[in-house]
């Protein structure tokens, strides 16, 4: 197991000590048993864990060299994952409150023990978790429409949800091709996973009709270039399309297009789509205009309201402080798991073509071309 890694900075804006220190306040909301939540209880409030966001806090736990939060957030992760390679949608100090089980969640535990094995060249951690991958992926793919797109959620009842998400999905992406990454490691090799995730990465680029529409949410519109579907030219005038809408300068990048506030996670993970795309320099500046948003102890406010100059909502959140960790590490760029979302085991992310064209039409649009 690796030993020697160095937490990330970024000269002129934020020192390992830091990073460290942002770290450091998600460890401090980690519950005994080894979960994240959004925030440890304030004023009587407590915030609810779920395991896409509990995964990314460990991520960065691992980025900063808190190894053993990190290894005690995964292992919670793996003990409570249920049969089906799914796990609820949200606890509450332990107790679960919505059990429905989302695709985005399941899957992307695999980045995680991805990222984990880049980190610490632990292989023993990484064949201790593909059991948890493999059912969480297959979880997954379980609600992957002929067309392609996943479909958000399936309810405590077994039934899938009627629509997909293109932020989820965006997300999903990457998650299988670090899955289809990991089984190669391990030589459980899944050539299906890698054809499904063909077929996403095409219907998240290229077929719009797929998904819900949240185009009123920042994520929508950066995360197809976040997850990898989007990248070159495309990704540019994507990211030019709606850059005055939700990119406020000096502050940060809006969480919703018709509302006055700005969140230091969402401008850290648009930071990450920036830098994947090529445009370190506005990445930079992105990654600094938020630091208004930090704490003295290290930690992150979630937003900023700033026509009427409050934090809102009034909590620092551990999935904040984790974005700020792995962007910081993306910019970075020195660590082994800091190009996550430019490459996967040496191929770049990027679009791709549709394993089944058929299935989404491009096939028959195609022939009628001719």
């Amino acid at each position: 197991m690796r030993s020697d890694a160095v937490p990330p900075s970024v000269p002129g804006v934020v020192t390992r000590d830091g990073v460290v220190a942002t770290a450091r306040s998600i460890a401090a909301q980690q519950e005994d048993s080894g979960a994240i939540p959004w925030f440890s209880p304030t004023a009587g409030v407590p915030g609810h864990v779920d395991a896409w966001n509990h995964v990314e806090a460990a991520m960065a736990l691992t980025s900063a060299g808190l190894r053993a939060e990190s290894r005690r957030a995964y292992e919670w992760l793996r003990g409570v994952q249920r049969p089906d390679g799914s796990w609820p949608a949200k606890w509450v100090l332990g107790e679960v409150t919505e059990p429905g089980g989302e695709s985005n969640h399941a899957a992307y535990v695999a980045v995680g023990v991805w990222h984990e094995l880049l980190m610490t060249g632990d292989g023993d951690f990484a064949r201790r978790m593909w059991p948890t991958v493999r059912r969480a992926v297959d979880f997954a793919l379980g609600l992957q429409t002929r067309r392609g797109e996943i479909i958000w959620i399936r309810g405590e009842d077994g039934a899938p949800a009627d629509h997909a998400l293109l932020t989820g999905c965006s997300s999903i992406y990457q998650s299988l091709r670090c899955a289809v990454a990991l089984a190669e490691h391990l030589g459980e090799h899944q050539p299906g996973w890698e054809l499904a995730a063909d077929q996403l990465g095409h219907v998240v680029a290229a077929h719009p009709e797929a998904f819900a529409d949240k185009s009123r949410w920042s994520m929508d519109w950066y995360y197809p270039v976040l997850g990898g579907p989007v990248r070159g030219e495309t990704a540019a005038r994507r990211l030019a399309e709606r850059w005055d809408t939700f990119v406020v300068p000096g502050l940060g990048c809006r969480c919703v297009s018709d509302q006055p506030w700005v969140t230091a996670a969402e401008s850290c993970e648009l930071v990450m789509a920036l830098d994947a795309a090529g445009d370190r320099d506005r990445a930079l500046e992105l990654f600094a205009s938020i630091q208004h948003l930090r704490h003295d102890d290290g930690s992150y406010w979630t937003g900023w309201q700033f026509e009427h100059r409050r934090h809102f909502p009034g909590d620092r959140s551990t999935y904040t402080a984790a974005a700020v960790v792995l962007a910081a590490d993306a910019l970075e760029g020195a660590s082994p798991g800091s190009r996550l979302f430019k490459e996967i085991a040496g191929r770049p992310l990027g679009p791709c073509d549709a394993s089944d064209p058929l299935a989404c039409g491009c096939a028959l649009v195609a022939t009628a071309r001719r």
